[in-house]
């Protein structure tokens, strides 16, 4: 039956029935093992971890994730971790809502379906709150493009195939829909060959007013959308377990057939029934189809419900009931009705021509009840249903740090130019310009920017027409540091996304944890996992910066093992005026550029060593309240109008941030590195340049507003390292006042864009 379900849980169902005296039906069982899966119930993060001393911990959601928010208690938090998407008050009445999640195992099985249904998915995740979606985001990690395919076992496809399928399926649904694609990442590592990793994320805004969730007995549950069809049956199920050599046979029925075309109708429709406030609440049908948004609309109003499923719809008449129960067709949503206004919402569907149908209605009590041409097929118990047995997972954990032997290079320029064409850092315009990032003309800074196009640290939308205010967008995912250390790996992550976004003078962050780990069930994933979770914690509460969402993508493994751990992080923030927001482009030759932050001899997991062929050393540390008091500041700096350019550093360290901020305008700039703040110990060149310590970002500031900037700035640590030129060549002296990088911006430009094409 492919239920996905463990002995503690069959034996817990099997205790059950024998008390109510009968045997489940299959509708039942299917049911019971959709909402008990790993993809709908979460129950690692929900359950019990056991430690080697004997010690557990239990819920680490609640204890590491919600526990921010919790905590921190911010007034303009509206709705976080209890609905489709998290809430945040923008202004003037109006929130904005997100939400993440990920396609991994779909995409890997049909990277096209898999990735457009992720984006289908994740818009109808915002739609779920009454928000109108405005922009997606993307962030996908791949194998090496260029694997041998003799390298690859059985049942897993090449790189470069899911690459192109992957990219086609994005843009072919954000495109069509007509939702901007804004922002993401594109990552490449031999932990992702086996599992292709597929972030889909999305944006919307809505009058705070019309968040409306009061469905009640007696209101009609009505199936809105695109018609049920056998694709997508068993999703969660198969999203709850390892990919092996028989996932393409036996689970590509799991995988969803898109149609952007029925959602942008299915969108306008649902707006509409919105400002006309006709619903009493609203879910997507995602994970389990009709069965868990039934279920689970249910158990939270504290209703049952009664379903007749031959009204469904249906693609083929020859489906199953329980086929009909689970089934997971894209572009459907459910919407909860008083009766009284049922009559309008089916005209506003029709005049949309969208398909809307009454299927049922909550009652009183807390059984749903499910029928099938009038005979009963399921009686299910919301308070069985929703109180699974807690998991059991066991975690062991051994730091993998070892101190880094390398020599210095003869050569830095040949480095950068090599660090420049390598797949992490290369030009991702290739993919970017695939996707329509202008679409609904809202888009104020973009991904790519200046006279060349180089890539900005963040995008701001202006989603109000009256107002000026910006949405701010950026990411931050560091997955080669999470083989080494997978806490400071989600520190670094959070200090990244929270980075990029004072970047461009965002503030007041919120955060978004999307989790893509191995098997939970191997102590040493676990151990990881509970690692990283534990600096989400640390490092999100000292940063006044709460989780409002978020999603887990666990059980990543193929016959080449685990997945990279990786963890990204989402950060939404705001900007007073779009029309002051700060770029990566360098403005004018004459102004002086500063480091800000302090570089360590921190090379673990970065991209130079990677391109040395160098394993271990320290991974970045993040000092949040040293950071945070930075950033602050460098916002003040912004808001006085002393900064005109500013960029993270990151991939690549110093030496590629100030190649990227040369790339985004064709001025040159010309730098000593001996006026870089430092630690003791990086003595070196090549550290210094290459180093990716958290928390330093490089800025360019007026000639004539120097003074005024230092004095902002006092109190944390920045120092003027050099200027820009009107030469058009990256210059940089080194510690001993020698010229070490001397490059044209051509050479730069050329290397830079020339590696990496669809």
């Amino acid at each position: 039956m492919g239920l996905g379900l463990s002995i503690e849980e069959l034996k817990a169902i099997k205790r059950y029935y024998e008390k109510l005296g009968r045997n489940p039906t299959d509708v039942e069982l299917q049911s019971i093992a959709q909402v008990w899966s790993e993809h709908c119930f979460h129950k690692t993060f929900k359950g019990i971890v056991k430690l080697p001393d004997g010690s557990y911990v239990e819920n680490i959601f609640k204890k590491y994730i919600a526990k921010v928010v919790e905590e921190l208690k911010p007034p303009w938090c509206i709705s976080v971790f209890e609905d489709n998407a998290g809430i945040v008050e923008f202004e003037d009445g109006y929130g904005i809502a997100v939400k993440v999640e990920t396609h991994n195992h779909p995409s890997a099985i049909e990277p096209f379906g898999g990735a457009a249904t992720g984006v289908g998915g994740v818009i109808r995740d915002v739609l779920g709150v009454w928000a109108k979606p405005i922009a997606c985001l993307d962030v996908l990690c791949f194998g090496p493009l260029n694997t041998p395919y003799e390298k690859l076992p059985l049942g897993v496809k090449h790189s470069r195939y899911l690459f192109k399928g992957v990219v086609a399926g994005v843009g072919h649904y954000g495109n069509n829909v007509g939702i901007p694609t804004v922002c993401g990442a594109i990552y490449f590592d031999e932990g992702y060959l086996g599992n292709v990793v597929v972030y889909c994320g999305c944006v919307g805004v809505l009058p705070l007013s019309c968040y409306v969730k009061n469905a009640k007995p007696g209101d009609f549950i009505v199936l809105a959308g695109g018609r049920t069809g056998r694709d997508g049956i068993h999703g969660v199920t198969f999203a709850s377990a390892e990919l092996s050599e028989e996932s393409e046979k036996v689970s590509r029925p799991a995988v969803q057939i898109p149609n952007p075309i029925e959602e942008e109708k299915l969108i306008r429709a649902i707006i509409r029934v919105r400002d006309e406030k006709l619903g009493s609440a609203i879910t997507d049908l995602g994970g389990g189809g009709i069965s868990c948004a039934v279920n689970e609309t249910a158990h939270r109003f504290g209703c049952g419900a009664v379903v007749e499923l031959s009204r469904v719809p249906l693609k083929d008449p020859e489906m199953r009931p329980w086929e009909i129960w689970l089934s997971e067709s894209q572009e459907r949503m459910l919407l909860i009705v008083p009766g009284e206004n049922l009559e309008r919402i089916l005209e506003i569907f029709d005049e949309e021509d969208v398909e809307a149908t009454p299927i049922g209605r909550l009652t009183e009590g807390h059984f749903v009840k499910v029928y099938y041409h009038g005979f009963l097929i399921a009686d299910l118990d919301l308070d069985f249903l929703f109180n699974p047995p807690k998991a059991v997972r066991y975690a062991e954990y051994s730091e993998n740090e070892v101190e880094e032997i390398f020599d210095a290079p003869h050569d830095i320029n040949d480095v950068l130019l090599r660090l420049l064409s390598s797949p992490n850092i290369a030009s991702k315009e290739a993919v970017i310009r695939t996707y329509d990032h202008e679409v609904k003309g809202i888009t104020a800074l973009k991904p790519l920017h200046g006279f060349r196009g180089g890539p900005n640290d963040a995008v701001v939308l202006k989603p109000i027409p009256s107002s000026w205010k910006g949405l701010v967008i950026a990411c931050g995912i560091k997955p080669s540091y999470g083989k080494i250390s997978p806490y400071w790996m989600a520190a670094s992550c959070i200090d990244e996304a929270i980075r990029n976004s004072v970047a461009v003078g965002g503030r007041r962050w919120a955060l978004l944890d999307n989790f893509t780990w191995g098997n939970p069930e191997r102590a040493d994933r676990m151990g990881a996992l509970l690692k990283a979770a534990e600096a989400c914690y640390d490092v999100a509460k000292d940063f006044e910066a709460p989780f409002i969402s978020g999603k887990d993508s666990l059980y990543n493994e193929s016959p080449l093992g685990p997945v990279t751990p990786t963890l990204l992080i989402t950060a939404i923030s705001i900007v007073p005026d779009v029309r002051k927001v700060i770029s990566v482009d360098l403005k004018q030759p004459g102004n002086s550029l500063y480091v800000l932050g302090v570089t360590k001899r921190e090379l673990g997991g970065s991209e130079y060593l990677r391109l040395l062929g160098v394993n271990g050393g320290k991974v970045p540390r993040v000092y949040v309240k040293d950071a945070k008091r930075l950033y602050d500041k460098l916002i003040a700096a912004i808001d006085a109008g002393c900064v005109v350019a500013c960029h993270d550093v990151s991939d690549g360290g110093l030496a590629v941030t100030l190649a990227e901020m040369c790339l985004a305008s064709g001025f040159g700039v010309r730098v000593n590195l001996s006026r870089v703040l430092r630690d003791d110990d990086v003595n070196r060149d090549d550290v210094v340049l290459f180093s990716e310590s958290n928390s330093r970002l490089i800025v360019e500031v007026k000639r004539d507003r120097i003074s005024d900037f230092e004095g902002i700035m006092r109190g944390c640590c920045f120092s003027q390292v050099g200027e820009v030129v009107d030469d058009g060549k990256l210059t940089v002296m080194g510690l001993k006042g020698d010229v070490i990088v001397k490059l044209d911006v051509d050479v730069l430009w050329d290397v830079w864009r020339s590696s990496l094409k669809l």
